[in-house]
């Protein structure tokens, strides 16, 4: 259905909990939610696609700010309040920045460090590649080392991809022009205002996260949950949808 400038799907209904609101990764879709839609089906969850996805229309901006506030406006369509957000990858980031702009009761990252680091610094480097007309490389690349093969081939199924060059330089647009320091600046803002609004935050990852990225992350929202979910790539929603559901219990 059309929600503001959006394509989402509606599921489970209203029990009094703050309602979830899920958000994909990069070039996938809405669909990859089902296992967890399944999961939360006594419960009301919003799957959007997210701009230039899915069914939803191209935007004229990628950034994340631009992003959340096209998502506020499909999520107020929908009558939601004080949503809990769950984020995928690059949805991860998105949420992040919503609950920084918008009333949210909690956030849930899905496999998705805040600073670029070393992915920030491989994009910079193959900038003019994804510029060129041999972008997919690049994808095709990532995508290879996103542990697919560690999912059942019903799961894969449903990892629908289009990465067209539009989107990629659009959604990266932040990491390939604003420089590392920036970034953490910014993100440490935003974790801040989570921290000032109370906002509940759990990071979920397919593997330990580094000492140092930690010691941040918790240095600037100390509530902070971690969890580490193997097994599945950098698809823990898809194989253990159970898991984030008991999480999301914690919220309300």
């Amino acid at each position: 259905m059309q929600l503001g400038e959006l394509v989402a799907d509606l599921t489970g209904t209203d029990d009094g909990r703050p309602p979830v609101v899920l958000l994909h990764g990069l070039t996938f879709d809405r669909g990859m939610w089902a296992p967890m839609t399944d999961a939360l089906a006594d419960r009301r969850a919003v799957a959007f696609d997210l701009p230039g996805h899915g069914d939803s229309p191209p935007g004229s901006s990628y950034d994340p700010a631009d992003v959340a506030d096209i998502l506020h406006g499909a999520i107020t369509a929908a009558g939601v309040d004080m949503p809990v957000l769950v984020g995928h990858s690059i949805g991860a980031v998105l949420a992040t920045v919503y609950a920084a702009r918008h009333p949210a009761r909690a956030v849930l990252n899905i496999d998705q460090p805040l600073l670029a680091g070393p992915f920030g610094e491989m994009l910079r480097s193959v900038e003019p590649v994804l510029r060129g007309p041999d972008y997919l490389g690049v994808w095709t690349t990532l995508l290879d080392g996103m542990g697919t093969d560690e999912l059942s081939p019903p799961l894969r199924a449903l990892l629908r991809s289009e990465p067209r060059q539009d989107l990629l330089l659009g959604y990266w647009r932040e990491i390939l022009e604003k420089s590392p320091e920036e970034l953490r600046r910014q993100r440490t803002d935003e974790l801040t205002a989570l921290r000032r609004h109370g906002t509940g935050y759990h990071h979920v990852s397919r593997a330990p996260l580094a000492p140092a990225y930690v010691r941040w992350l918790r240095t600037a929202l100390p509530t902070a949950g971690l969890s580490v979910l193997a097994g599945s790539g950098h698809f823990p929603h898809l194989a253990h949808p159970a898991a984030l559901v008991e999480i999301l219990a914690g919220w309300g």
